[in-house]
């Protein structure tokens, strides 16, 4: 049987580690030609990890030079770009805003706001050109309800969410999907204990209101981005769709500490 991605050719950011490897992995198995993004430099040995029809490539997604070269590769090695994840994120300090810095928020919106409205800019592009695409970018759960102490990333990905809305109306008439994954709590590299197992110990604290009682897998984001990206999707368009156990429609401690992990960024991006 044909691959739920057969034939398109896809492009994600972020790709070396975490969500994004599971969504190299998962795209590759349903078929679809990969461009791997990623700055740490570790975006090769993953392609490689995938075969012929994956390439990696460095790219800092907060330089617009770059993501337009990074989308070009699509075109140039297979004639085409029918799929962009901008998954690309890091979350930052977490502190109350008094105490915040302006370069922390420009660091943190350079790669997180901006690095997204590059690569829907120049994808876009490159979709116009062949008749359309499907468009998946990772928001955060930060950025649909209040987390404490993580205002300033919460911003940033508020601001994806509505570019994610605004784009879906620009091009639903030109056959471009956009749609957004917001990450609850993730199991990924930004959780320490993460990188010594690759599931939740059975003794690891789950945290505090999540009513499916369990960590968020990097498996399950990928599941997610495979459904919007494939054209079982292909009447869904401007959706924020919540991947997070059911954390959001269930909050009720409205700016509650997080046990244990209040000094990283949990949704993993």
């Amino acid at each position: 049987m044909a691959g739920r991605l057969q034939g398109k050719v896809a492009v994600i950011t972020g790709a070396a580690s975490g969500m994004g490897k599971a969504m190299a992995e998962l795209f590759s198995a349903e078929g679809a030609r990969l461009v791997l993004a990623d700055i740490s430099g570790r975006q090769d040995e993953v392609a490689a990890s995938l075969g012929t029809e994956a390439v990696g490539v460095q790219c800092d997604v907060s330089d617009e030079a770059q993501v337009q070269a990074m989308i070009t590769t699509a075109e140039d090695r297979f004639g085409r770009l029918d799929v962009l994840c901008n998954n690309a994120g890091f979350g930052g300090p977490m502190a109350p805003l008094h105490t915040q810095w302006v370069e922390t928020w420009d660091k943190v919106h350079a790669t997180n706001l901006k690095g997204a409205f590059f690569g829907m800019k120049h994808g876009i592009i490159s979709m116009l050109k062949t008749g359309g695409g499907a468009i998946v970018n990772t928001t955060s759960a930060s950025a649909v309800i209040g987390w404490k102490h993580h205002g300033v990333y919460g911003a940033a990905k508020a601001g994806v969410n509505q570019l994610t809305k605004v784009a879906a109306l620009d091009y639903s008439d030109q056959n471009i999907r956009v749609n957004a994954i917001a990450p609850g709590t993730m199991w990924t590299g930004l959780v320490e204990a993460s990188k010594t197992h690759d599931t939740p110990p059975e003794s690891f604290p789950v945290l505090a209101g999540i009513p499916m009682g369990r960590w968020g897998l990097a498996k399950d984001i990928a599941n997610a981005a495979l459904f919007l990206a494939s054209d079982e999707a292909a009447y869904v368009t401007g959706v924020i769709l919540p991947v997070d156990g059911g954390y959001c429609i269930g909050f009720s401690g409205m700016g509650a500490e997080r046990p244990g992990i209040a000094s990283v960024n949990t949704d993993g991006t």
